[in-house]
């Protein structure tokens, strides 16, 4: 009898063997995008575009502190701080280690569980069951037992094997959603550097301004007083004067929110954060682009969403295997006894080959389309990644058209600005000599005052979209190059 079991099993095993393999998933391709040879604002010479790294977006690589082109030691002290205490990349990285749990888990399927236990059963078979008369004696029993199991799942045709190729893209997936919240967060750390500075400069500009307009409330106190004005000159003075300590409050209000917003991202509780003052210098640096379809590997979100079409990919062929058998072996060896004391006597080994409830090889013939849906629903998903992914790489486009585009338009901008800062300061300076001089009104020289203002006030500011504009640039294609071989302009 024994003999006879084991050849079952064998034949079993065999079987499974000859039919292991026979995957009924799809094979994995990723899908085509349309991709321009190159991007339309690109600008730099094919030589500059070869010093950007195509970097592969993965958890264990060293994508570069890109942020160096800007030669910013508070700048890289920041961000330093950042990689450290940011509490949503901890998260990120959190969600990373769960999905490598989840990886393991579905990997475990692919091998036997084994496991062993111990105890007591208290059990009366009926009088039917033993050949008995309704009336014999038929006391209850107790049966201990101690014994190993083993179960195991052939793989016929791929269900466990696409859970797993499933849970390994999604594991991908996850380390380059991290990437990508890391690379946002070094991008946002700039940028609310940047603004920070760009709100000191217009600080500056503002000091600068109610110096000024102090002492030309002093001047034509002076006039007033020498009754060469009218009191309408002095009020306005004053007026002027105000309004500029006016806005530079306004500016310190804005300068503490972004520096409270600064330290969030740097983990820090805004009220042991505080950063100096600086003014923003203009940025120079030349970002190259590379080609678009480097994009394709230099980007983590896309990345990420195409190993979102892999694991939909993968749970396709999991729902296909559904419709197919699944052979599963089982086996348990061990000890049973009627008494404790004789439960490791070598007289109560017992074993069993096959399943204690059901059959080893089984194969639903009807479940209501349960399964059909769960293919369609599938399929579905598949769809919708594709669509998902080839929107992502759109998106990935336009960022970087934007980029370059801005930068672009911005370096015309700012000079154009620069000339209307030193038309403005001309007629201002004009203005004063001719009050003096009395031939025009006191009304001429706050009208080009305001104007000297507001030109230079649209000058930094046009400095500061500059910043932001090359830190988006930067985001769009990915982060990460040889800073050695690149040089400020």
């Amino acid at each position: 009898m024994f003999i006879k079991r084991l050849r079952v099993l064998a034949g079993l095993s065999g079987l499974a063997l000859a039919m292991a393999g026979c995957a009924v998933g799809p094979s994995y391709q990723r899908p085509d995008v349309d991709m321009p040879a190159a991007f339309k604002e690109a600008t730099l010479s094919p030589e500059a575009a070869q010093h950007w790294k195509a970097a592969q977006p993965a958890d264990a690589l060293e994508r570069g502190q890109w942020w160096a082109i800007f030669q910013d030691a508070a700048l890289d002290d920041l961000e330093r701080r950042a990689m450290d205490a940011n509490q949503n990349l901890k998260a990120a990285a959190a969600r990373v280690e769960q999905a490598r749990a989840l990886q393991r888990d579905a990997r475990s399927d692919r091998f036997p569980t084994v496991d062993v236990g111990i105890g007591p059963t208290r059990q009366r078979a009926s009088n039917a069951s033993q050949g008995l008369s309704q009336d014999a004696e038929n006391s209850p029993v107790t049966l201990w037992r101690a014994q190993a199991g083993v179960s195991y799942e052939a793989d016929l045709f791929g269900r466990v094997a696409a859970g797993v190729d499933a849970a390994t893209a999604n594991t991908e997936q996850s380390a380059a959603l991290f990437q990508s919240v890391r690379l946002a967060l070094q991008a946002d750390v700039a940028q609310a550097y940047f603004r920070i500075r760009r709100l000191d400069a217009e600080q500056t500009l503002f000091e600068r301004t109610v110096a000024l307009r102090s002492k030309t409330l002093e001047l034509v106190q002076q006039r007033y007083d020498a009754g060469e004005i009218s009191e309408l000159d002095l009020a306005r003075a004053r007026t002027e004067l105000s309004s500029a300590r006016s806005q530079s409050l306004a500016i310190k209000r804005e300068r503490a929110a972004a520096e409270h917003a600064l330290a969030i991202l740097l983990g820090e509780p805004p009220s042991a954060f505080a950063m100096a003052e600086h003014p923003l210098d203009r940025v120079t640096a030349q970002i190259p682009a590379g080609l678009p379809s480097s994009l394709l590997e230099r980007r983590p979100d896309i990345a990420a969403a195409e190993r979102a079409m892999a694991a939909a990919n993968a749970r396709v062929g999991a729902a296909k295997a559904a419709f197919f058998p699944r052979l599963t072996l089982t086996g348990a060896f061990g000890y049973e006894s009627s008494s404790l004391g004789d439960l490791f006597d070598w007289s109560s080994r017992a074993f069993l080959l096959g399943p204690l409830v059901g059959t080893a090889l089984s194969l639903p013939i009807f479940d209501g389309g349960r399964r059909a849906a769960g293919l369609d629903n599938a399929q579905a998903r598949y769809e919708e990644d594709v669509a998902n992914y080839r929107q992502t790489v759109l998106q990935a486009f336009q960022e970087v058209e934007d980029g370059l585009s801005g930068l672009r338009i911005l370096s015309e901008q700012t000079g154009v600005q620069d000339e209307a800062v030193r038309s403005a300061e001309r007629a201002a300076q004009l203005s004063r000599i001719q009050y003096r001089e009395g031939s025009v009104a006191y009304l001429d020289v706050i009208d080009a005052d305001r104007a000297v203002l507001q030109q230079r006030q649209a000058a930094v500011r046009l400095d500061g979209e500059r910043a932001h504009v090359a830190v988006d640039l930067i985001r769009a294609i990915g982060g990460g190059w040889d800073t050695a071989a690149m040089a400020m302009q």
